[in-house]
């Protein structure tokens, strides 16, 4: 596989194609997921669910996502490293330029940013710096004490209306890539479809351009309820290797995420 860059992504929707993102926390798994031709290893704050068994992400630092960039850096060659910035430290343009530029200089190569269209002047400063964005819509997790839990998105008209204005307008700033999470599925496939840039879902049905799930997820490892996006890659699998190679094929293939894993 040749070095994943934005126009590589850009160019896998343009030919219908789809493509694989994973999270990764360091440089072990980020070397398998490269060498399995993962093409976007997200270094995500569910580090603070997954590796440090928090409740939420939002503890989790800026330092502390360094730090994991880093690792993963270390790992890999060719995938593209996507890096959360944690919460509360994008709340303004100076905060957002000062904690991107550390991620950036850690060894990310696009970072991301849970919100909707308030988000727009911060993405427009950011990509005007010369900074990829990707955008994050439906639930927030850094958000999940004001949304009330872990709750599926734009169940509703109104809610939907929201998330299709939150994308246009997110897009509009300059966001690369756009990933969406819990939405149903039919409205994740309207916002792909309308949007330019690549989409990738995560409990988003299959329309997607793309999919997302956390390592630990399917390799089975009880660290977190499980969502009911979820699949265990590794339970017919014979090695972790081949769990991440099966997911791989399998989102590509079409044959994941399944109406099983989607929300209506």
């Amino acid at each position: 596989m040749s070095k994943i860059r934005l126009s590589s992504l850009k160019q896998y929707k343009a030919d219908g194609e789809k493509f694989v993102a994973l999270t990764s926390y360091d440089a072990s798994f980020a070397q398998l997921s490269d060498e399995a031709g993962i093409e976007v290893l997200l270094v995500g704050d569910s580090l603070g669910n997954v590796i440090q068994g928090l409740d939420s992400t939002v503890p989790v630092t800026i330092d502390q996502m360094m730090y994991h960039v880093t690792c993963v850096a270390s790992g890999n060659k060719n995938a593209m490293i996507m890096a959360d910035m944690p919460y509360m430290t994008y709340t303004s343009e100076t905060a957002a330029l000062e904690n991107a530029t550390r991620l950036m200089q850690a060894g990310a190569h696009i970072i991301k940013l849970e919100g909707g269209a308030w988000l727009a002047p911060i993405v427009q400063r950011l990509t005007e710096c010369g900074i990829p964005v990707c955008g994050h819509i439906g639930l927030l997790p850094q958000s999940v004490d004001k949304l009330g839990g872990y709750k599926v998105q734009g169940t509703d008209q109104p809610g939907a209306d929201t998330l299709k204005r939150d994308a246009l307008a997110l897009q509009a700033a300059g966001v690369d890539l756009m990933v969406m999470e819990c939405i149903p599925s039919t409205l994740a496939s309207a916002i792909t479809a309308e949007l330019a840039i690549p989409t990738i879902g995560i409990g988003a049905g299959a329309g997607t351009d793309a999919q997302v799930m956390v390592l630990h997820d399917i390799l089975g490892l009880k660290t977190r309820p499980t969502p009911k996006f979820v699949k265990n890659f590794l339970a017919e699998a014979g090695s972790i290797e081949t769990a991440i190679s099966a997911y791989a094929g399998a989102v590509r293939s079409g044959d994941f995420p399944t109406a099983e894993h989607s929300y209506k």
